[in-house]
């Protein structure tokens, strides 16, 4: 990233002082009411600045372009359009009617910023954190995109996943209770992405290039946990993780309910969900066995069940990138189990850590996460264990935080993100408020090169980041 910084201050120059030439604007790319709060104010000797924002949380508001470039560890310190988020806003307000205060404020041992100075900010965010020349940051966003559901505040980021900075905040569902969104998944074509809600009776699309929210699909009431699209795009498979649970099949060209599947014993606790051309798989947990579901006719499903072990309560099941095997995550064993997938005959199991939840592969590798084990690495929350997706030979366990849960696999980028949840009390500290209640989540990022932690890396996210999604991979 800092040889990308060093290319573009060149240009940045060329293009600032083309601006002063034009506009009599010294203020570093910022509108005029902005850019006066932000140099006399924050960009001040000593503070942030290029020079001295080392000391300062890494954070340069020397002009409009460096805000951008957020803080230490990555941190984003204006998400456009939201200034209930962008925790800049945090810690310039003393006013307690005007949003969530952190304390130093800012500037630090100073007199506070005065009142209409946090509005003018704050109106600034809102209409989009626009540079003088009405330019708005990642508009025309060329990179890899991914994005993060905030189970705690029913919001996605929308984040730039070579950085890690949010780019957008999109808030989601239908009610203004808490709904959890609980799962996210990208179409075929990277045109849009749906969301499933744990605590909500909705199935959402968005459109994936600005959020825009396309349509909602009234499913019913249920623990919406996981989902699968068809191999065309075409149709969506949600279960409902429930005793007598269910799965809602829903259209999704016009997100219209087609059917449920549903009925007494039909499926037993339902969770995770995989496909393979016209079958759909099905974990139950806890159960000994996984639905396999012939759906070629959606109006006449044909059920079976693959036995697997009793005990082994298999949470999620994930298809390999070829297709040819899969996984599944056994709860109840400590393992994930490979399975050939043209005879769902058994290859192998792989010990992970305790009650092992989410696999997830990347490239060469299997990724699986176990979100409450506080045995393989002592005085730890969390374990991510490390597979050789093609020998399925165990190559390490990793601590990448407190309670690691979702896996954004950016192969292109060389790197695979965790998030970590942070819900547990005896969790890190957050390094700030949210604008809804409770702990901060945040991500972490393990090299594939070299499979450790990528170091200084560590976004912060909202509250429980649970499941995350990115352009250009599908299991």
């Amino acid at each position: 990233m800092r040889n990308i910084v060093y290319i573009l201050l060149p240009v940045v120059c060329i293009f600032f002082s083309a601006c002063k030439k034009e506009e009599g604007n010294d203020y570093k790319g910022y509108p005029p009411e902005v850019g006066k709060i932000m140099l006399n104010k924050c960009a001040t000797t000593g503070c942030h600045t290029e020079q001295s924002k080392d000391a300062a949380a890494g954070l340069s508001l020397e002009t409009w372009t460096s805000l951008f470039n957020g803080s230490r560890y990555g941190n984003t310190a204006v998400i456009p359009y939201r200034p209930d988020y962008s925790f800049l806003t945090y810690f310039i307000n003393t006013y307690s009617d005007l949003g969530p205060m952190v304390p130093p404020s800012m500037p630090p041992n100073e007199t506070p910023m005065a009142r209409d100075e946090v509005i003018a900010i704050k109106n600034w965010i809102s209409n989009g954190a626009p540079a003088n020349s009405g330019l708005i940051k990642w508009n025309n966003y060329q990179g890899t995109k991914m994005f993060v559901v905030n189970q705690g505040c029913d919001n996605i980021y929308i984040m730039d996943a070579e950085t890690g900075l949010i780019m957008r905040c999109v808030d989601i569902g239908t009610s203004p209770s808490i709904e959890s969104p609980h799962f996210i998944n990208i179409s075929p074509d990277e045109k849009y992405f749906y969301v499933s809600f744990f605590a909500g009776n909705v199935f959402q699309k968005f459109r994936a290039s600005d959020g825009a929210l396309i349509g909602t699909c009234n499913i019913g009431s249920g623990q919406w946990s996981t989902f699968e699209i068809a191999p065309d795009g075409k149709r969506a498979f949600v279960v409902d993780w429930n005793a007598n649970g269910s799965i809602a099949v829903v259209d999704l060209e016009n997100m219209t309910l087609l059917i449920k599947y549903q009925g007494t014993g039909l499926l037993q606790y339902p969770h995770g969900t995989g496909m393979k051309g016209n079958y759909l798989y099905v974990t139950t947990q806890p159960g000994n066995f996984i639905y396999k579901i012939d759906v070629t006719d959606i109006y006449n499903p044909d059920f079976n069940q693959l036995s697997i072990l009793p005990g082994y309560n298999s949470h999620e099941i994930h298809f390999s990138d070829d297709g040819t095997e899969y996984v599944v995550s056994c709860v109840g064993s400590n393992e994930v189990r490979f399975f050939n997938a043209s005879t769902d005959a058994l290859i192998t199991a792989v010990p992970t850590g305790k009650a092992p939840e989410e696999p997830h592969y990347a490239g060469d590798y299997l990724f699986v996460i176990s979100p409450n084990d506080d045995v393989t690495i002592p005085g730890k929350m969390g374990c991510v264990t490390i597979i050789n997706a093609k020998t399925h030979a165990f190559i390490k366990n990793i601590h990448t935080g407190w309670q690691p849960h979702g896996v954004i696999p950016d192969v292109n980028g060389g790197k695979v993100w965790i998030l970590h949840r942070n819900i547990a009390s005896d969790g890190p500290p957050p390094h700030h408020s949210s604008a809804c209640a409770g702990r901060n989540g945040y991500m972490t990022a393990i090299d594939l090169n070299t499979l450790e932690l990528i170091p200084g890396l560590k976004p912060e996210l909202s509250v429980d980041p649970y499941f995350g999604a990115i352009m250009g991979h599908h299991h």
